[in-house]
């Protein structure tokens, strides 16, 4: 009774007590903050990289912050802590006291164990916990409390059971990673609009993918045998309807002998039942034979006119036998083509007008122009008796693959949309894409001109492009795809591109369509450039479409295209070497794929930019510090703004400068560093060079097949 007519009598008590009871200990907290870290690091085992870490120190002090420490305004907002060696455990309840803490990165340590327990950190917006050993089953109602929670990465660890159905009580997830580990079961339905990227790749997962899955890829769920429906190609199993009762006499008179427990009926009962399995399964057999060859026709007629939207249908899944076409070039009639023929054997610049048959046109058919005789001089009745196969449709025609009676194999390009020029004015760029020279690019060995189409001829690359064997190729050569090969595919196609920019000078946009198929890997992955400089030769209203250029952001916004496009791809291009993932802003519709561009930009903000590269290159010692310096000049080629995006010169400069070993040690700034942050220029330059000279073709010397892919 005395206290509350204390307080009653003098409320302004109340509000000092008030300040006591609840604000010092919030401040008792932030005092706490050093104490917090420092018990945090004696549970870690191999902590020699937290020895900034020091009971002398603040931990955000300006010049002598801890290393992997975020913070903001003197309070520790994130911990980045991934590939420090670390291992032991991680002591939730110390992580607990720190109240400003938002982001967690343990990825790359050596952790084992059960999932430890962050659900106890309500406010936590972004959980990495990738490339560690933690086992066992993580509980079902594990996130219900996680409702701040964004990104959630357990890729490449050892969990096991099903995958947690609370996950979808998480309101605002942006990111979910599972990839690589042992959840088995079906997947639990998550249908947050919010969630951009996901991956379920191999592990034991079964049954159907959920409907509300369905605008993420089949590489989002690869790698799971029991999964079926959504993009993976694989049909659902329908429950089988039960038998149907059968009503003829002798099932009735079975029917009373089993009522009686006669033996002699049961054995006839069997027999009856057995002819009806065999001849429903019969029924089904050939019904499936009538389907399948049902299919085969269909597909065999629809096998040209297909459009290859979505990753694995640009040349990334190869058919293992592909159906054989006819090449037809018969269609190319004689009076709509106007025929060069020389007089002699006379030719004029690096071009000659010849066929196969010792020159002769094949019936009075329109010959080829060839543009490169170092592998020899063909025709078109050469293509017409060369057994071809369809590889694919793009944004500029359709792709096949012909091998002629001599062995040797070419690609055949029909191109619908080059009306942008008359004959005379094709034929000029076709022989100034004849005198180009350079190891990194791939000009066409030949042309053909029809008013309607027009037919490029190059040389096959039997290693296929940069797509396939990043994205879909799971064999030798995707093997073989480590940091030094990634660096010398980049660097080469930087090389490249700075070429064509100034051989190519004058255009708007000198390449115009640099994405990853459209770059051809040597032998010793020494990358071609195809499908460059066709712009001034496409038709004006489908050139938006049929360029992927025109998606950078003036580009699509705005309408204005500039050198810097070409940056901008470039830019792509380094982000999905780096990170192994497929870029949404490949796909028309929008569907599928990796915004990789903002997801690098958001972790580089974070300070995890460790966490971005492909996990097959992300252990080469040494090199880890090189690989987010390459990083960072992605993501600086990729600026929305043209104005704050590097210029050619630039960024091949420092992309040259880039080695394949570095510093074993990684910087730690003290803020989240911008996008041109780790990009400086270096004392040295390491460039990596051919041991083989370029033939007139582009392609190494010494490739004798070679192999191509649609643009």
């Amino acid at each position: 009774m005395a206290v509350t007519w204390f307080f009653y009598h003098r409320p302004h008590h109340l509000l000092f007590f008030s300040i006591i009871f609840f604000v010092l200990p919030c401040i008792a907290y932030s005092l706490a903050e050093p104490e917090a870290l420092l018990k945090l690091k004696e549970s870690f085992k191999n902590a020699e990289a937290l020895n900034s870490w020091t009971p002398d120190t603040a931990p955000c002090a300006r010049n002598t912050q801890w290393a992997g420490l975020i913070c903001a305004d003197g309070i520790v907002t994130g911990l980045r802590l991934g590939g420090m060696g670390l291992a032991g455990e991680i002591d939730t309840k110390v992580l607990a006291e720190i109240k400003g803490l938002r982001t967690m990165s343990f990825a790359n340590n050596n952790f084992s164990g059960p999932m430890p327990e962050f659900n106890t950190l309500g406010p936590v917006k972004g959980l990495y916990l990738s490339g560690n050993q933690f086992t066992g089953e993580i509980p079902s109602n594990f996130f219900v409390k996680m409702e701040s929670l964004r990104k959630l990465w357990l890729s490449n660890n050892k969990f096991t059971g099903n995958i947690p159905p609370s996950l979808a009580t998480i309101p605002n997830l942006l990111e979910l990673h599972l990839e690589d580990n042992g959840f088995s079961g079906s997947i639990p339905v998550i249908n947050q609009s919010t969630l951009v990227s996901l991956n379920m790749s191999n592990n034991k997962l079964e049954g159907e993918v959920p409907a509300s899955m369905s605008k993420f890829d089949a590489s989002s769920f690869a790698g799971n045998a029991g999964l079926c429906g959504g993009k993976l190609g694989k049909e659902c199993a329908k429950p089988e309807p039960p038998p149907a009762a059968s009503t003829t006499p002798n099932d009735n008179n079975n029917n009373n002998n089993n009522n009686n427990g006669g033996n002699g009926s049961n054995s006839k009962g069997n027999g009856g039942s057995s002819k009806v399995v065999v001849a429903v399964s019969v029924a089904s057999a050939v019904v499936l034979v009538a389907l399948i060859v049902l299919f085969f026709v269909k597909s065999r007629r629809k096998g040209e006119e297909e459009h290859f939207d979505m990753p694995g249908k640009e040349n990334i899944e190869k058919a293992d036998h592909p159906d054989s076409v006819e090449l037809n070039v018969s269609e190319i009639k004689q009076k709509e083509v106007v025929v060069d023929r020389p007089s002699s054997s006379k030719r004029t610049g690096n071009s000659s007008r010849k066929g196969s048959n010792n020159g002769k046109g094949g019936g009075g058919m329109a010959e080829l122009v060839m543009l490169n005789e170092e592998k020899g001089v063909f025709g078109l009745p050469d293509l017409m008796k060369a057994a071809a196969e369809v590889l694919g449709n793009g944004g500029l025609g359709s792709s096949y693959k012909a091998v002629m009676a001599n062995g040797f194999a070419v690609v055949v390009k029909r191109m619908r949309e080059m009306n942008g020029m008359g004959k005379d004015g094709f034929d000029a760029e076709m022989r100034r894409f004849g005198n180009l020279r350079h190891w990194n690019i791939l000009t066409p060995l030949a042309y053909h001109y029809r008013k309607e189409e027009k037919l490029l001829i190059y040389e096959y690359i039997p290693k296929s492009s940069l797509l396939y064997i990043l994205h879909g190729d799971r064999g030798p050569s995707h093997d073989e795809l480590d940091w030094p090969a990634r660096l010398k595919i980049i660097q080469g196609t930087a090389k490249g591109l700075a070429y064509i920019h100034t051989e190519f000078a004058s255009c708007d946009v000198p390449h115009g369509n640099l994405k990853s198929s459209n770059i051809l890997l040597g032998p010793d992955y020494e990358p071609l450039l195809s499908d460059f400089a066709f712009g001034p030769l496409i038709n004006t209203a489908n050139v938006a479409q049929a360029l992927f250029a025109y998606k950078a952001p003036e580009a699509a916004e705005h309408g204005r295209v500039s050198p810097k496009c070409d940056v901008y791809c470039l830019g792509i291009i380094i982000l999905e070497t780096l990170t192994g993932k497929f870029p949404s802003q490949y796909l028309n519709n929008g569907k599928g794929g990796l915004d990789v561009i903002q997801w690098v930009r958001s972790a580089i903000s974070e300070g995890r930019e460790s966490e971005l590269l492909d996990p097959e290159i992300s252990s080469t010692k040494g090199s880890l510090g090189e690989m987010e310096k390459l990083l960072h000049i992605g993501a600086a080629c990729t600026e929305s703004n043209p104005n704050q995006r590097l210029d050619m010169r630039e960024a091949v400069t420092r992309i040259e400068q880039v080695q394949v070993l570095g510093s074993d040690h990684v910087p730690h700034t003290s803020h989240a560093p911008t996008l041109r942050e780790g990009v400086g220029e270096l004392p040295g330059e390491t460039r990596l060079e051919s041991n083989t000279i370029g033939s007139r073709s582009g392609r190494l010397d010494g490739d004798n097949d070679a192999a191509f892919s649609i643009s």
